[in-house]
């Protein structure tokens, strides 16, 4: 199994509503499962029966050495504005930013404001992580939807 049908079988789950799958294949057992945030997670990847020599070499694998295991990267998590309006990092022009990149921030933490109306609206994190990216501007006019940070 190689990583395009692996992503094969995400986009299967993504398209069909799945939020796990189990695969056995050619001595493989791979289990997909979605977390809580909706990314995709291998959560039990394992050699169902060991490969003979015979079969490494019927594969074209001679290597003497184990198969390192793939990197996984860390899913990214977009924090999205509930509104629209114009974001501010700050609560204050004169007052430091509520949250800064690798700043770890926890479910609940006021992240930003959004200033809808003349009504100065605290935005709070849904999520724990680190921020890995601010995606706009201190000021910038921000849609419903759109991106504000990007979390690992």
């Amino acid at each position: 199994m190689n990583i395009k049908e692996i992503r094969e079988m995400i986009q299967l789950m993504n398209e069909n509503s799945l939020t796990e799958i189990e695969l056995e294949q050619d001595g493989l057992k791979i289990r997909l499962k979605k977390n809580s945030a909706g990314f995709v997670e291998p959560s039990v990847i394992q050699n169902a029966s060991p490969l003979s020599p015979a079969a490494f070499a019927k594969e074209g694998l001679e290597s003497k050495e184990p198969p390192k295991p793939a990197l996984v990267q860390t899913p990214k998590i977009n924090i999205k504005s509930p509104m629209v309006g114009t974001f501010y990092a700050a609560p204050a022009p004169d007052a430091p930013p509520f949250v800064q990149v690798g700043s770890e921030v926890q479910v609940g933490q006021v992240i930003c404001v959004i200033e809808a109306m003349k009504l100065m609206n605290e935005i709070k994190a849904e999520v724990r992580g680190k921020i890995a990216e601010i995606l706009v501007n201190n000021g910038d006019p921000v849609e419903f939807g759109q991106p504000l940070f990007s979390l690992e």
